[in-house]
């Protein structure tokens, strides 16, 4: 065991003590510390103070479309004019059908092989 006799345990509290004193002696005081919480308190409360006016912004906007919304709806509706059109079938051009294949013939899928021109099957 490192520390056995009395003497020894009084010299390393002496020492430990000694090097405690020397160490609040030699420390800067926490002056680099203080700036640096000082400087973040700063930009937390501009971003506080930004937030704050988006959101009060926020507000007035709905207000203003709320108050919109409320005259919108109290206003006295306009009679919609109709238009009448043609059927959307109707107003179609007629397909041509092609002159390679006849009319109701299926269409030739990639692996219809007893349809096509030269097939074996």
């Amino acid at each position: 065991m490192l520390f056995t006799t009395p003497t020894q345990w009084l010299a390393l509290a002496v020492a430990l003590i000694a090097g405690w004193l020397l160490g609040l002696a030699s420390h800067p005081g926490g002056r680099k510390w203080k700036q640096r919480y000082a400087d973040e308190r700063d930009v937390h409360g501009r971003t506080r103070k930004d937030l704050d006016a988006r959101l009060a912004e926020r507000d007035a906007r709905i207000a203003e479309l709320e108050r919109e919304n409320a005259r919108l709806a109290h206003a006295v509706p306009v009679a919609a004019t109709t238009a009448t059109t043609a059927p959307v079938a109707a107003t179609r051009a007629p397909v041509a059908q092609s002159a390679a294949r006849p009319a109701g013939t299926m269409r030739a899928r990639w692996f219809d092989w007893k349809n096509r021109v030269g097939a074996n099957g």
